[in-house]
C-alpha cells in the first residue's frame, strides 16, 4: 500500500472505533452491503471479491454479491435495480461497466436513499469532487492513465524510437481502459513510438487473440503489443506465443492473471502491470462502514497503486503476492 492509503486505512479503522456509543445503539445489528463487480469470472474481480470478503469478516458486515455474467451495462443494470428493489441494502459498492450509461442507473440508487461508491471504474469523468458527477461517496482504484503510460514507456525502453506498436483493448466508454489507452498513446507520442492500430475485443479473450493474430500477420514490422486488461493481454500474449514471436514482439500485459505470469516467466510477456484489486475491495468495505456509522470526512479519490512485475522480480514475495486469484 502507499503511505497515503495506509494512513487512510488507519484513519478509517480508528473512525469506526470511536463512533459514539449512543449512535451505535441506534444502528442496525448487522449492516448489509451490496457488491456488484464488473464481471465474473474474471481473476481481477475474483481477487477484489476476496478483499471485500475479508473486510466483511473483519468488520462483521453482511455482503450481498451479485456478479454480471458479462462486462456490459445492459447486464449490470438489472442486477443493481433488483438490489435496490430489495429494500434492505445499506450501501452499494460497484464497478460501473460504462462511464456514461451507468450514470442514470446509479442516480436511481442514490434516489432510493442508498449511498454508494465505485471501485476500479468510475462514472462521468471520475472527479467526484468537482466533476460532472459528484454523488458517489468516493472512487477507489488505480491511476489508469499512469498505468498505460508505464506500460508503453517499457515498450519504448525495449524497442527504441520509431518502433511500431499495437494496442489490444476492450471497448470505448469504459473509464479504466479508455485511460490506459490514452496513457499508452501519450507515452508513445513522448517517446517516439508509432501506434499502428487499436482493436476492441468486447472483453473476450478469443476475439483478442484472433484480432492480434490478424494484425501481426498483416503488419510484420510491429515490434510491441500492449494488452489493456486481463482478457486483452491474455489474447494478445497467446497470439504472439502461437505465432512463435516471443522475444521478437515485446508484450506488456495489464493485470496479473496466472496466464499472464506464465507468459512472463517463459519470456513471451516482457512486463505485467498488476493492480491491487484486493486493496480496492477491502477499502471499499471499510469506507462504506465508516460512512454508514456517521463518518463524513471521506476523500473523493483513493488511489491504490501498482506492482510492476518482471522476470527478475516475480519470485519476490512482496511482488508475487499481487498475482490475481483465479477462484
Amino acid at each position: 500500500m502507499s503511505k497515503r492509503l495506509i494512513l487512510f486505512t488507519l484513519f478509517a479503522v480508528l473512525a469506526l472505533a470511536v463512533v459514539p456509543f449512543a449512535a451505535a445503539q441506534d444502528a442496525p445489528q448487522t449492516y448489509k452491503f451490496a457488491f456488484v463487480p464488473g464481471v465474473n469470472p474474471d481473476p481481477f474481480y475474483v481477487t477484489m471479491a476476496a478483499g471485500v470478503t475479508q473486510a466483511a469478516i473483519d468488520l462483521g458486515v453482511e455482503i450481498i454479491q451479485q456478479d454480471p455474467a458479462a462486462f456490459d451495462p445492459t447486464v449490470q443494470t438489472p442486477i443493481i435495480e433488483a438490489l435496490v428493489a430489495r429494500g434492505d441494502i445499506d450501501f452499494l459498492i460497484t464497478a460501473p461497466t460504462d462511464k456514461e450509461q451507468m450514470i442514470p442507473v446509479l442516480e436511481g440508487v442514490r434516489d432510493a436513499g442508498i449511498p454508494l461508491l465505485t471501485v476500479d471504474t468510475f462514472i462521468g469523468d471520475g472527479d467526484y469532487e468537482n466533476g460532472e458527477v459528484t454523488f458517489p461517496l468516493t472512487y477507489i482504484g488505480s491511476d489508469n492513465f499512469q498505468g498505460g503510460y508505464i506500460a508503453c514507456s517499457t515498450l519504448a525502453e525495449k524497442l527504441g524510437a520509431g518502433a511500431k506498436i499495437y494496442i489490444q483493448n476492450v471497448r470505448p466508454g469504459i473509464s479504466t481502459t479508455d485511460q490506459r489507452e490514452e496513457g499508452c498513446k501519450a507515452a508513445a507520442a513522448d517517446l517516439g513510438l508509432e501506434v499502428v492500430g487499436v482493436d476492441y475485443n468486447e472483453d473476450d479473450v478469443n476475439t483478442a487473440q484472433q484480432q492480434t493474430a490478424a494484425v501481426l500477420e498483416a503488419n510484420p514490422d510491429i515490434k510491441g503489443v500492449f494488452g489493456a486488461n486481463t482478457f486483452s493481454a491474455q489474447g494478445a500474449g497467446a497470439a504472439v506465443q502461437n505465432a512463435g514471436l516471443g522475444g521478437a514482439v515485446e508484450v506488456v500485459a495489464f493485470d496479473a492473471s496466472e496466464f499472464a505470469i506464465e507468459l512472463l516467466r517463459e519470456g513471451t510477456v516482457t512486463e505485467v502491470i498488476a493492480q491491487k484489486p484486493a486493496d480496492m475491495g477491502y477499502m471499499g468495505v471499510i469506507t462504506a462502514m465508516a460512512y454508514t456509522r456517521g463518518v463524513t470526512s471521506m476523500p473523493k479519490r483513493i488511489p491504490t497503486g501498482y506492482a510492476v512485475m518482471r522476470q527478475d522480480n516475480i519470485d519476490d514475495p512482496d511482488i508475487a503476492r499481487f498475482i490475481y486469484k483465479e477462484q
